[in-house]
Formats: C-alpha cells, sequence, structure tokens
C-alpha cells in the first residue's frame, strides 16, 4: 500500500494521492486520465476524482498500480471492492461493435486483465476467451482472483510473449494452467524452457482467428498477435499516444530503429481495429482509419530519423 509519508508533493490535495515508489508506468493515466497525469518522473493526482465513475476509475488505477504507489487517505472499501471485481475488464461489448456504445448485447471475449506487474515495469496484459483455448498476451501478477477468474473462463490454455521485458509472472500461470509458453528465439533467454519457440520475420497462422508477427525493433523478438482481424496485441512495439492523438513506436530501449519501421511497414499489410499495448493507451478505430493513423506515424518517423541524420 502506498506511504502518506512518502507522498509526492506533486499531487493536488484530497483523498488520493502518490507516493514517492512510483516508476511512472503509465497505468493509472491509462485507467484514470482525468485524476492521474505524468509529472516529470513521477505520476501524481491533479484533479481528484468527483462523480461516482471517476473514483471507481481511481480506484481501478489504485490496483492495477505495479508497486501499489496510489492510496486512498480515507478509503471507499465498496468502492474499490468493486473496482477489484472488474478485473479482467471486458474490452468492448458487441452493442459497441454495431455503432451503439453503451448498448446491450453480448460481451465480446478480449480482457484487459488489471493487477500489472513490477516484474515487467507495470506493463498491461490480456486475456483472450476462446473456444479452441484461453491465450494470456504477457502476464499479471500471479494472484488468486486472476486464477480463479481464468478458471471459470475456461483456463488457459497459450500465454503469447511479446518480448523479453513483459514476462511477468508467465512460469507461474503456465505451470498452474499446463500452458504452453509462446516466445520468439531471439527473446528466448528470458523463458529458455518455453514450449514454443517461434523463428524468423514470417507471419505464423496459430490458427484460423491468431496470427502471429514477428515485429524486430524493440526488441530483436518482439512480436505482435492479431486476433481475429481486429485486435492487435503489441507489446511495446507500438502503442496510442494521448499527447500526439496518433499512434507511436517505441522510443526509448530500441534494439534497432530500421528493423522497427520494417516492422510497422508489414503491419500495413493487415487488417486490424484496436491497438492494445503493454505500454501506452488502447485505441479503436475503423481498419481504414487505423491505417491511415499507421501511414502517418511512418511519415513521422521517417521525418524525425531524417531530422537527426541532418
Amino acid at each position: 500500500m502506498a506511504d502518506v509519508a512518502k507522498r509526492l508533493s506533486t499531487n493536488l490535495d484530497g483523498n488520493f494521492f502518490v507516493d514517492a515508489t512510483c516508476i511512472n508506468c503509465d497505468t493509472c493515466r491509462q485507467l484514470a486520465p482525468k485524476s492521474f497525469v505524468e509529472n516529470g518522473e513521477y505520476s501524481s493526482v491533479y484533479r481528484q476524482p468527483e462523480t461516482g465513475s471517476e473514483r471507481y476509475q481511481a480506484y481501478q488505477a489504485l490496483l492495477a498500480c505495479p508497486v501499489g504507489s496510489i492510496g486512498a487517505l480515507v478509503p471507499d472499501k465498496a468502492v474499490m471492492r468493486a473496482a477489484s471485481e472488474s478485473f479482467p475488464l471486458l474490452i468492448e461489448r458487441e452493442g459497441a461493435r454495431l455503432g451503439a456504445p453503451g448498448a446491450g448485447g453480448c460481451e465480446s471475449d478480449v480482457f484487459y486483465n488489471g493487477f500489472n506487474s513490477e516484474k515487467s515495469f507495470g506493463a498491461n496484459s490480456y486475456f483472450i476467451r476462446h473456444p479452441d483455448g484461453n491465450w494470456l498476451v504477457d502476464a499479471p501478477r500471479y494472484m488468486k482472483k486472476l486464477v480463479d477468474a481464468f478458471e471459470r473462463m475456461g483456463g488457459i490454455a497459450d500465454i503469447f510473449l511479446t518480448h523479453e521485458d513483459d514476462i511477468g509472472d508467465a512460469p507461474r500461470y503456465a505451470k498452474h494452467f499446463g500452458a504452453k509458453r509462446v516466445i520468439h528465439r531471439a527473446d528466448a533467454d528470458a523463458q529458455p524452457d518455453a514450449e514454443w519457440i517461434i523463428d524468423g520475420l514470417d507471419v505464423v497462422e496459430a490458427s484460423p482467428d491468431f496470427r502471429i508477427i514477428p515485429v524486430p525493433g524493440h526488441t530483436d523478438g518482439s512480436m505482435a498477435l492479431l486476433y481475429r482481424n481486429r485486435y492487435l496485441f503489441t507489446g511495446d512495439h507500438m502503442a496510442w499516444d494521448r499527447e500526439i492523438n496518433g499512434l507511436r513506436l517505441a522510443t526509448v530501449y530500441v534494439w534497432k530503429e530500421s528493423a522497427l519501421r520494417r516492422s510497422a511497414e508489414k503491419l500495413l499489410e493487415l487488417p486490424f481495429e484496436w491497438v492494445l499495448p503493454g505500454h501506452g493507451d488502447r485505441m479503436h478505430l475503423p481498419a481504414d482509419r487505423m491505417r491511415e493513423e499507421l501511414r502517418l506515424l511512418l511519415a513521422r518517423r521517417k521525418a524525425g530519423t531524417l531530422l537527426s541524420a541532418t
């Protein structure tokens, strides 16, 4: 739990606060953007939540924080319990697919797990419910609440590891569920006993619904996973950037810039509507618009490279 004695001076006075153990992973800013903001090397509370939905989102952020840096001076146990029960968090509902956001309808099959892991610097992880076997994309903290939730939804058959940095507690989940871990050979030192090793740069058709796409650049063995030509799980390769309101590629710890751009160009050939990253914001756009955003990203990256070379 957060320590009020370590409360950062950049927090706005009020119930919620961030302490000095924050690792600035962005989790809280994704879940509760109306309350948390990046402030130097940390996140902080720039606006205390006022409405019921804002308080709910702030408690989601508190729970998902990988290092327990968010605190509430007077915790609301009922809201905190409801926020905890929201994970795994459904990404979208079928009604939204039909152009009716917030409408009723059947639930979709893609979830954000919450409870981000410090072992992966607070990276997001996801769960895909599928009749032929469920997939975990990267791994959250290993905790009974998530284990029970995954068991209720049919367990885990495969654990897709986007790259060596975001392993999290994948070995524990693999052992509990008897799941196969999938990783690229170039990053396999991080999981040398993984059950499924991907080689080379070719797209792998894992099944009619799943395509594995090597996207070297952030690391030599970075991979993306495309599910049903709709959801693209990108790891640290690509995310939505709220500051520029557009897509961005990895900007730190880049293994090779030229490989990063070629990997992004490869994605132009694939249809997808959701970008679901390890770090950075999720985003949903029509496939044509998403492809245009990717073209704009590549143009910005190329221009930046040319400027840096002059």
